[in-house]
């Protein structure tokens, strides 16, 4: 990681005698700044001490969220806070460590894809015959997770997603009378395997990501109109089996199994996927893992590689840093969704990325755009509740979990105007989902402190709050 620029985070004055009493006094008194936070919201901190005189130059009494970062809820807390209009560091704590992201690895995979694909790539599936056995068809996948098999007039999870009827219409005829004796389902255009390991299988049977497989239908998703959805382990023949009923009459007798299309074969149906801004908005919304995994391994071959798990560790830093110019140094990405545990980036890449994303370089307005927005979108629609509404609409981020542990990275317009980028890293064996509420705690502070938020120093454990 390359070495940041450091900044004062206390204005310095010189002052004559007579001030000094006068600032002596206040202290004295017990003047101080805070961030107005309700219950337990920030303190105030001042290094003043009794002994000031006129030879010593004072600091002036700056907003502490160290309170909130005390709390025990965070686990091990990694923390930074820049300015974004000044870059001026406001807090680093462990801001160089890189560690698991959880789900603000999409930050990484979004703006990869954004810079490397372009706003307005999409995906085309196909389908092809064969070019002896008219019979036979090719079902070939190209990483569009969002194909849906609802009726047409209904919507999936996906709005506006292509449809399985519309590619059975045009399979139909083009085939005419022939029936049709055998769909080939091909999803191999993603090398290696479909799961990494390390990941709770049950991500997928719980509903949360589907095996990475370049063709499959409304995710995998059992339900195709609900978001977090059992997924089977054979996404491709489920696929071609939607693809038959679809079809229809044409295709009653026919079988279903997994091969290759031979390189000959003619197209005869194709469906295109909504554009990628369109995926950014709603991956970024809701957190989907399996669009995420999907378009990481897209920029792979984009790139000249395979499309693998593996082939992501230098995929997506060679898309940030030939695109953005963003020094990768340090960074290990082992998926695109943030799943892995493995995965890990420091705040102060985070930072350096949202940096980027705050000032809409190349397409990235559409990946700010798209961030959660306290207590009103997203993933962060439902939190930012209590003493801390006052943060609402104020804050952008993307969330992330994993088990034992939780994220938030993003930006603040603060109570004061200001506009400050953070990275929030609660991990730790520990960790629960009372973390997030820690988290929404710290960010509210620090949106109520501004541009006078004071650093935060060595952490010492407290008892969540119980207002």
């Amino acid at each position: 990681m390359s070495e940041k620029p450091r900044f004062a985070y206390f204005k310095e004055l010189a002052i004559g005698g007579g001030v000094g009493l006068a600032v002596l006094g206040l202290v004295i008194a017990g003047f101080s700044i805070t961030g107005g936070a309700a219950g337990p919201g920030p303190s105030s901190s001042s290094s003043q001490s009794a002994s000031a005189s006129a030879s010593v130059t004072p600091t002036i009494a700056a907003c502490s969220v160290q309170d909130l970062a005390n709390d025990d809820r965070l686990g091990n807390l990694q923390l930074m806070v820049v300015n974004a209009a000044t870059d001026q560091s406001l807090i680093d704590l462990n801001g160089e460590q890189a560690s698991a992201t959880a789900s603000t690895m999409k930050l990484l995979t979004a703006a990869a894809a954004l810079e490397v694909l372009g706003p307005n790539y999409r995906i085309t599936t196909r389908v092809y015959q064969d070019p002896t056995d008219k019979g036979i068809i090719y079902f070939v996948g190209a990483g569009d997770v969002t194909l849906s098999r609802t009726a047409p007039g209904q919507q999936s999870i996906y709005p506006n997603a292509p449809k399985l009827n519309d590619l059975a219409l045009a399979i139909n005829r083009a085939v005419g009378a022939n029936p049709i004796t055998k769909i080939v389902v091909d999803g191999s255009l993603f090398a290696g395997p479909q799961w990494l390991a390390g990941v709770d299988p049950s991500e997928r049977t719980n509903g949360y990501q589907s095996l990475t497989s370049a063709l499959q239908v409304d995710g995998d998703r059992n339900n195709p109109q609900k978001q977090t959805s059992p997924r089977s382990s054979t996404p491709e023949i489920r696929a071609g089996t939607w693809l038959q009923q679809a079809i229809g009459s044409a295709a009653t007798g026919a079988t279903v199994e997994v091969g290759t299309m031979p390189s000959n074969a003619g197209q005869i149906a194709s469906v295109q996927s909504q554009p990628l801004s369109s995926w950014i908005n709603y991956m970024l919304s809701v957190s989907d893992n399996t669009m995420a995994e999907s378009l990481a391994r897209i920029v792979s071959l984009d790139l000249g590689q395979d499309g693998s798990f593996a082939s992501l560790a230098t995929a997506i830093p060679q898309a940030l840093t030939s695109t953005l110019q963003l020094d990768t140094t340090g960074v290990t990405v082992m998926d695109g969704s943030g799943e892995s545990t493995a995965n890990a980036v420091a705040p102060a890449f985070m930072i350096k990325l949202m940096k980027q994303i705050y000032l809409g370089t190349g397409n990235l307005t559409i990946l700010k755009q798209s961030l959660p927005v306290a207590g009103e979108s997203g993933s962060l629609k439902t939190r930012f509740t209590g003493n801390n509404v006052d943060a609402d609409g104020h804050v952008f981020a993307k969330t992330g979990w994993i088990n034992h542990g939780y994220t938030l990275v993003g930006y603040t317009t603060a109570k004061d105007g200001s506009n400050l980028l953070f990275a929030v890293y609660a991990l730790g064996p520990n960790v629960k989902d009372s973390a997030k509420q820690a988290i929404d705690n710290l960010v509210t502070g620090i949106y109520r402190c501004g541009a006078s938020l004071a650093p935060v120093t060595a952490i010492t454990p407290t008892p969540a709050p119980t207002n």
